[in-house]
């Protein structure tokens, strides 16, 4: 199989596409060629996908030796997005991890340009405190290793997913994770100039993830995202916002039917490819 096209660039306008980590072993008899050693499967990944959003991280930072290593086992363009750590996130007292979170981002920068946003994944109902997360906030360092760094909150407390979070996000330009789930809120209100979402209904029975109509609709989605709008078929919080200037947007196959994520990843970017 061909590796696929890569976007001719990053920024407002681009979408980049990939799937949750590269390691996974029912993808060494769909995804991966057979034979191939696992310490290659990042590099044969990152030519077939344009993004992976790194999940080992939340069980544990890397160390900053690794992060480079998986900077330059991967193409230019390529993008990694990443969880911050669960020590981090499931704090009590989010407002004093300030530590902990520059020592995540400092270590994190040595990905280089192959970093994309920071997911900020806040479980369970009723452990969020409106003043104490918004101090947290504050912490966010907006540039590590003299580049932006962006910032997308996956908030799983339906209780806490409201017009607040929403003024929040927009007050300090964070994204929030649109997530196509039954099992996590799901909405898709814009805060700043990149959107990041989730699709996560991939089932076994389809070769490409969702079916072929329903992939379409995404793929035309992301299109509009990309292009500034807000669609308003999708759920939201608050009134979806006018067509404003062009996002970049993140689309990423996570869970579901995983070992069908690469194939609905691919489908997607060469769907992308055709206008």
């Amino acid at each position: 199989m061909s590796p696929a096209k890569k976007p001719v660039s990053a920024g407002a306008g681009a979408v980049h596409v990939g799937v949750g980590g590269w390691v996974y072993a029912p993808w060494r008899d769909n995804f991966y060629p057979a034979g191939l050693v696992q310490r290659l499967e990042l590099e044969y990944a990152s030519q077939h996908l344009t993004a992976i959003e790194i999940n080992g991280t939340y069980y544990g930072a890397q160390k900053p030796a690794t992060y480079a290593k998986w900077r330059d086992q991967t193409p230019p363009g390529f993008v990694f997005s990443a969880k911050a750590p669960m020590r981090i996130v499931q704090s009590r007292n989010l407002a004093k991890t300030g530590k902990q979170v520059e020592d995540f981002v400092g270590g994190i920068a040595e990905l280089g340009d192959r970093l994309g946003p920071l997911v900020w994944q806040f479980e369970g109902q009723g452990r969020l405190q409106h003043e104490d997360f918004a101090a947290f906030l504050e912490l966010l360092p907006r540039q590590a290793g003299g580049r932006r760094l962006r910032h997308v909150l996956d908030v799983r407390d339906a209780a806490f997913a409201n017009a607040e979070l929403i003024a929040l996000t927009r007050q300090h330009e964070l994204a929030t994770v649109f997530t196509d789930a039954e099992d996590h809120p799901s909405f898709a209100d814009l805060s700043t100039d990149f959107v990041y979402a989730r699709l996560m209904r991939t089932q076994a029975g389809q070769a490409t993830g969702y079916a072929p109509k329903a992939l379409a609709g995404w793929v035309d989605i992301a299109r509009r995202w990309a292009a500034g709008e807000d669609p308003p078929e999708l759920p939201h919080l608050l009134a979806p916002q006018k067509t404003g200037k062009p996002r970049e947007v993140f689309v990423y196959f996570i869970n579901g039917a995983k070992e069908r994520n690469p194939a609905a990843a691919m489908a997607f970017i060469a769907a992308l490819g055709k206008r």
